[in-house]
């Protein structure tokens, strides 16, 4: 679909997103301002529309689907982009992420191992068994034996 031949009514039918999808199927890729002076021109709007609603287009591009935000500052149809790539940089990041949580992980040359060797120590039992036996002169008392004292 030609927007160039398109009347001035027909064009008027049309939301700014859907003008925007013709624009980047025709054109290519473009910037938010040149996208949007191109849509204010196709309607025919006054430069104060450009001026006024900038902000509001660019936020009504990156909530509709059909666009997607390259990293030069473009907007593109997202059909024309793969997400192959896209997970291909989310699991690249993530194996980065992996090896450094690997290295940090890993024992330190001037570590030995007898700082990492657990040698058995008991003291923590010997803990253990004095508790016990301050527990021994305890009694569990039902609800019924005490209603009755």
């Amino acid at each position: 679909m030609k927007l160039a031949k398109m009347k001035k009514e027909d064009l008027e039918l049309l939301s700014h997103k859907d003008i925007t999808y013709y624009i980047l199927e025709e054109e290519g890729k473009m910037n938010t301002a040149d996208l949007f002076k191109k849509v204010v021109t196709l309607l025919e709007l006054p430069n104060k529309t450009f001026e006024e609603k900038i902000g509001d287009y660019y936020t009504l591009l990156t909530t509709d689907k059909r666009f997607i935000l390259l990293e030069d500052g473009n907007w593109d149809l997202r059909s024309r982009h793969t997400s192959d790539k896209i997970v291909k940089v989310t699991d690249d990041e993530d194996e980065e992420e992996e090896d450094e949580e690997i290295k940090e992980d890993t024992i330190l040359p001037d570590e030995s191992e007898e700082d990492n060797y657990d040698s058995g120590d008991t003291d923590d039992d010997d803990d253990y068994d004095d508790a016990n036996e301050d527990l021994k002169d305890l009694v569990v008392v039902d609800e019924d034996e005490l209603e009755e004292s």
